[in-house]
């Protein structure tokens, strides 16, 4: 990708998006791209990753519902915005940003639940997502503390934590992030 498509992306964020979703943003990317540097990854794909990763967060319920549809996304994402924004984003920018890296775009698809055969770069989104400046949650001291030493471990803890989470919150828990937790531990 050239600088100058970054630099659109980045402004269409910026006005775009509410200051603390933007910063969210940034921070993901700047976080992604010192990790990647860290792993000797491509710091490039990290960057665009990063800034597409949740570019369809913040849709309606009526705009979810129609994408969901229109995309053929599982039953399991059409009314739950915390899982289907990573396929919608992933989706859009294939289609009408003509991004064909499946890599890149597989690091936007999984970036929140994860899956079995995550690749440096899908880790690297993942993590960054997980543990970028603005995150303040219990654990998140744990998973920054080790994503330096082992990627995976950290990786590993931001997913257990995450079942943690969202089983005590009664919330969908998606297989992909079990799949990955299991694909994690026989490494």
């Amino acid at each position: 990708m050239q600088t100058d498509y970054i630099s659109y992306i980045r402004y269409w964020i910026e006005e775009n998006f509410s200051d603390d979703k933007s910063r969210h943003i940034f921070g993901v990317c700047e976080t992604a791209k010192f990790l990647a540097r860290h792993y000797n990854a491509d710091e490039n794909k990290a960057e665009i990753a990063a800034l597409f990763h949740d570019m369809f967060k913040d849709i309606t319920d009526e705009e979810l519902k129609d994408y969901a549809k229109n995309l053929g996304l599982e039953e399991k994402y059409q009314n739950n915005i915390n899982l289907a924004h990573s396929k919608i984003a992933s989706a859009i920018m294939a289609s009408d940003y003509n991004i064909s890296d499946k890599d890149i775009l597989n690091a936007v698809k999984y970036h929140t639940t994860g899956r079995a055969g995550m690749s440096l770069l899908e880790k690297i989104i993942f993590i960054a997502d997980v543990i970028e400046p603005g995150r303040d949650y219990p654990g998140v001291e744990e998973v920054r503390e080790l994503v330096y030493k082992d990627l995976d471990a950290a990786c590993l803890r931001a997913m257990k934590n995450s079942v943690e989470h969202v089983t005590k919150k009664g919330a969908l828990l998606d297989e992909d992030t079990l799949r990955a937790i299991e694909d994690l531990k026989s490494n």
